[in-house]
């Protein structure tokens, strides 16, 4: 998994494309006459914060019936749950509202800095998938079921693969589990794969009963191989695989199920729309 420290590539890619939107916002500024480059840099950071509040309240609304089942979700922002084709019209938006009569000087740099940081965050996103597309298939990893029965990693190919890394005394592994039992009933199609990082069967069986969840494909990994073969940075991990065994996304920290229905409806095939619209 590709990101920095602690942060992960996606956020990197968001702080890199509002960084380069403030400079050409100041830029632009800059090289036009008497314009003020402290107020149009301001301008732009204030167009950012409305654009990202826009694109999270079109993020709830648009997966409204997940969200109201647990209200908290709705600010764990983490989960990457925007809708940006509704906050980059509210960031314009604003700018044009903010810009009225007098203030209307502060347009231009304003909206170029907008289009500067929409274009690269683009152009970013693209090279990212295009990294990911090259990404190794997903490994042939030795595992074991919670009674000690062998099992491959790739005895699950040939469908939709969500590999979850996670381990008992890990607080947002416990807090995302019902997502991944409620959604391996939502979609049959695509195996949900539980691995269990550095624990034994008895730790691992006396949590599930505990927390009484029904999960299909508990795996044990005790030597936690699968974070060194998937270069997991911290548990919990959640990597996405298509029915070829390619990865198509992945996910660090906790996700909430409207983020992992939103993943699986866009990664995998379509016919698993309707599925995760329920």
């Amino acid at each position: 998994m590709i990101g920095i420290g602690p942060f992960s590539i996606q956020a990197v890619v968001v702080a890199v494309a509002v960084f380069l939107a403030w400079v050409a916002t100041r830029s632009v500024a800059r090289m036009l006459p008497n314009m003020p480059r402290k107020p149009a840099g301001g301008l732009l950071l204030d167009a950012v914060f409305w654009g990202f509040l826009a694109a999270r309240i079109g993020y709830i609304a648009q997966w409204w019936q997940e969200y109201s089942a647990a209200p908290m979700s709705m600010i764990k922002i983490s989960d990457g749950g925007f809708a940006w084709w509704l906050g980059i019209p509210a960031a314009f938006a604003f700018v044009w509202w903010r810009t009225r009569g007098g203030a209307i000087i502060l347009r231009r740099p304003a909206a170029a800095g907008i289009i500067v940081g929409v274009v690269a965050w683009v152009m970013a996103n693209s090279a990212l998938s295009l990294m990911l597309r090259s990404a190794p298939p997903m490994p042939d990893l030795q595992l074991a079921t919670v009674d000690q029965r062998p099992v491959s990693l790739s005895s699950y190919s040939g469908r939709p693969v969500v590999v979850n890394l996670w381990a008992s005394w890990c607080p947002p592994c416990r807090r995302e589990m019902p997502a991944f039992e409620q959604a391996q009933a939502e979609f049959p199609d695509v195996a949900f794969v539980m691995i269990n990082q550095g624990e034994t069967a008895a730790q691992a069986q006396s949590f599930l009963e505990a927390e009484g969840l029904q999960l299909n494909d508990v795996l044990l990994d005790p030597s936690s191989q699968a974070m060194q073969t998937l270069q997991s940075r911290g548990l919990p991990t959640t990597l996405f695989f298509d029915a070829q065994g390619r990865q198509v996304d992945s996910h660090m920290g906790e996700i909430t199920m409207p983020s992992l229905k939103d993943k699986i409806s866009r990664r995998f095939s379509l016919s698993l729309d309707a599925g995760a619209k329920q």
